[in-house]
């Protein structure tokens, strides 16, 4: 690898550190963004100089999340890890998954907690209106997403 390559994963492992996760996932990321093939965990590991079982954890938390997708190959019982060609569209559905499981928490959390006094009525009501119209801009903008993917020359 270069200084260049290097300066890259380390940076997205701090990027993601910054918020909230595991340093090891934001380089394994830019790993997986830089590779030009998929890659098994034990190329991985050794890529980045951790263990396997660190690579293994993180790699199915990017593959939950939809930005790495495990593959395999016919006769090989080694699994495969590489970027999701659609990783931006499966971010922006798993976003949307996790906006409207939030409403559903709140809006049962109202229910129980009964009538509520009017500033704790409102930011019940700020909260769900915030996160429905969140969810309609990133649905018009996975569609988006989706719809210049399939144009040619749109990535």
């Amino acid at each position: 690898m270069t200084d260049a390559t290097d300066g890259f994963i380390e940076m997205m492992g701090r990027h993601f550190e910054e918020e909230g996760v595991a340093r090891i996932a934001g380089r394994l990321f830019g790993l997986l963004m830089l590779v030009e093939r998929e890659s098994t965990l034990d190329e991985l590991a050794e890529a980045l100089k951790v263990s396997k079982g660190s690579v293994s954890s993180n790699a199915r938390l990017l593959e939950e999340w939809g930005v790495a997708e495990r593959v395999t190959r016919p006769g090989d019982r080694r699994d495969f890890y590489r970027i999701a060609a659609d990783m931006s569209e499966r971010l922006v559905n798993r976003q949307i998954e996790r906006m409207q499981l939030f409403i559903q928490r709140v809006n049962h959390s109202r229910a129980e907690l009964g009538e509520l006094a009017e500033p704790a009525a409102d930011r019940f009501d700020e909260v769900i209106r915030f996160n429905s119209m969140a969810i309609e801009s990133l649905r018009g903008l996975g569609t988006e997403m989706a719809r210049s993917r399939r144009r040619p020359g749109g990535g």
